[in-house]
């Protein structure tokens, strides 16, 4: 997939009633210019993943692959907040001069869909063939169906949820508290709370795995062992990954921003917002999916009008929709086009 960057001259009013102004977005595409003759698959990404669909969910994404560049026009956009080049934390706010940090503007998910409807606007693109993400990107997904719904052909979301419940406001909380528990990220440094995000991220993996994952994969073989256990290196290992890779004040403002997820906001009932959605709509759940459990898809396929909901049994937990590409394959195929 091919890296751009738009940049949205003027003011961006986010849902707060502060200004944006001049937003860059960073964006992948199949091609240099959208094939007419292709239909539109838009990729929502998930929480600290970039906007190549295709360096993150490589099972699903390229060539040979169900989203497949040849058949069809890939589009998939860096959120606003995040530290892959789209507007956020790292940028410099133009009052002050200096990179925003702690002080970027709380974003919500509306604002992340919004900022999809202008890049898409820019594209030229009048129809979305499929809107589809996981976790967050379910997020993006939903919000954007519901204030766009003539957009849409068809959407399909998998682990996620209609809100952000309290459960997951308190892990992200405690990751936050992690992250500024490290007092290199109040020092004006933009490199600062790598320790506190490395705490952060291990906390996070809990929650994206759980039990049976972990049970599964770090075991001990040897009984006699007191130290250096296989989970405890797997844990440390992930933060280092995570840190060479991403921002803590990037981190810290893209969990405020899901924290925001409530499509009932402003709009009545959760039936009243996503009875709006016009889009042929499959809701998939994984079902030792700790994070956002199975029964929040099952209610959003029960809210979304005509919409089907299936299930994968997967030991991995949430992070299932990024490993189990078969079963994903085979289910959406049937969802799209009745073939397995």
């Amino acid at each position: 997939m091919i890296g751009k960057t738009y940049t949205h001259k003027g003011e961006f009013k986010l849902e707060s009633g502060e200004i944006l102004t001049d937003i860059e977005i960073c964006y992948h595409i199949s091609e240099e210019i959208i094939n007419k003759q292709k239909p539109v698959i838009w990729i929502c990404h998930a929480l600290t993943a970039n906007s190549d669909a295709e360096d993150w969910w490589p099972g699903m994404v390229g060539k040979g692959k169900l989203f497949d560049p040849e058949k069809y026009n890939l589009v998939c956009a860096n959120i606003l907040g995040s530290c892959y080049g789209t507007t956020g934390a790292l940028s410099i706010n133009p009052n002050t001069g200096k990179q925003w940090l702690n002080n970027f503007p709380l974003i919500t998910v509306r604002d992340w869909a919004n900022a999809h409807e202008i890049l898409r606007e820019h594209l030229g693109i009048d129809k979305i063939f499929l809107v589809t993400g996981g976790s967050i990107g379910g997020f993006q997904s939903m919000e954007w169906a519901i204030m766009y719904p003539e957009r849409f052909e068809n959407m399909m979301l998998i682990a996620t949820t209609y809100m952000q419940t309290a459960w997951a406001i308190a892990i992200n909380e405690t990751e936050r508290m992690s992250i500024e528990a490290d007092s290199t990220f109040f020092n004006g440094d933009p490199n600062g709370g790598k320790a506190g995000l490395a705490a952060a991220r291990g906390l996070g993996l809990l929650s994206y795995r759980g039990y049976e994952a972990y049970n599964l994969t770090q075991s001990e073989s040897d009984n006699e062992k007191v130290s250096d256990f296989r989970a405890s290196s797997y844990q440390r290992y992930q933060g280092k990954k995570l840190i060479d890779r991403f921002n803590a004040h990037c981190y810290h403002s893209i969990t405020r921003s899901q924290d925001t997820h409530n499509v009932a906001r402003g709009r009545g009932s959760f039936a009243d917002a996503l009875s709006k959605v016009k889009a042929k709509t499959l809701c998939i759940g994984i079902t030792t999916d700790i994070l956002f459990p199975p029964q929040e898809q099952k209610m959003l396929a029960d809210l979304i009008p005509g919409a089907i909901y299936a299930e994968i049994d997967s030991a991995f937990g949430h992070d299932g929709f990024l490993i189990e590409n078969e079963k994903l394959s085979e289910i959406i195929n049937e969802f799209l086009f009745h073939t397995k």
